[in-house]
C-alpha cells in the first residue's frame, strides 16, 4: 500500500508540474465553443445555472493513477473564480491523456455545493465522452456517445442532470484504459475584485 502511495504522488506531482501554468483565456473560449457545439452538451449552456471548464487534465497511470487540472467557474455567464482538479486512483488502468472536461451546474445550489469548499464527485457520478476522433468513445457508466471527425464537430448524445450536475469529457490526446471521473476532487477560489 506504501508503495501504491508514493507512485500515485510521484504521478501527481508530475501532473502538478506539466500543469502548473495557467491556461490562456483563448484556451477557456475555445474549449466553451468545443462544447457548445457538440449537440447536448451545448443546449446545457441555454439552462444551466453555472459550469466549471478546464481545458486541460492530465491523467497517468500504471494500476495506481493520478490527474490535474485547472479550470475556471462560471455562473450565469460571468467568471467567478478558478477551480483545480484532483484525482488518485488504483485498479484496471494503464497509460496517459489529456483531455478537456466541463460541469454543468443545474442550479444555484449545485454551484454553491461545488464552490462551497472542497468538493469530491462520489463512486455514481457519470460523465459523457464526447467523440472528437474517428474512433467511437464510451462513457463512464454506460451513458453513449455519438462520432464525429473533428473535435470542431464533436457530438453527444444521452445526457442528463444527477444530484444537479451534467459531466462532459473530451479526450485531447494520448490512450488511457480507464476513464471514471468519480473521485475528483475539486477546490475553489473566488476571483478576485
Amino acid at each position: 500500500m506504501f508503495a501504491a502511495r508514493l507512485t500515485a504522488r510521484v504521478a501527481l506531482a508530475s501532473l502538478a508540474f506539466a500543469f502548473a501554468a495557467p491556461a490562456f483565456a483563448d484556451e477557456y473560449d475555445d474549449t466553451v465553443n468545443i462544447f457548445k457545439k457538440a449537440g447536448e452538451s451545448g443546449q446545457f449552456f441555454d439552462h444551466a445555472y453555472g459550469y466549471a471548464v478546464f481545458p486541460s487534465i492530465g491523467k497517468a497511470g500504471v494500476g495506481v493513477g493520478a490527474a490535474r487540472g485547472k479550470g475556471r467557474v462560471f455562473a450565469q455567464g460571468k467568471y467567478i473564480g478558478d477551480a483545480t482538479v484532483t484525482q488518485v486512483s488504483v485498479g484496471a488502468q494503464l497509460g496517459g491523456q489529456v483531455y478537456s472536461q466541463i460541469l454543468f451546474f443545474q442550479d444555484e445550489r449545485a454551484l454553491k455545493e461545488f464552490t462551497g469548499g472542497n468538493f469530491e464527485l462520489g463512486a455514481d457520478a457519470n460523465a459523457v465522452a464526447i467523440t472528437a476522433a474517428a474512433g467511437a468513445k464510451a462513457s463512464t457508466a454506460g451513458s453513449s456517445a455519438g462520432m464525429s471527425g473533428g473535435k470542431n464537430d464533436a457530438k453527444t448524445v444521452g445526457s442528463k442532470y444527477n444530484k444537479g450536475l451534467a459531466i462532459f469529457t473530451v479526450a485531447k490526446g494520448g490512450l488511457m484504459y480507464e476513464a471514471s471521473v468519480s473521485g475528483q476532487k475539486f477546490s475553489y477560489k473566488a476571483k478576485q475584485p
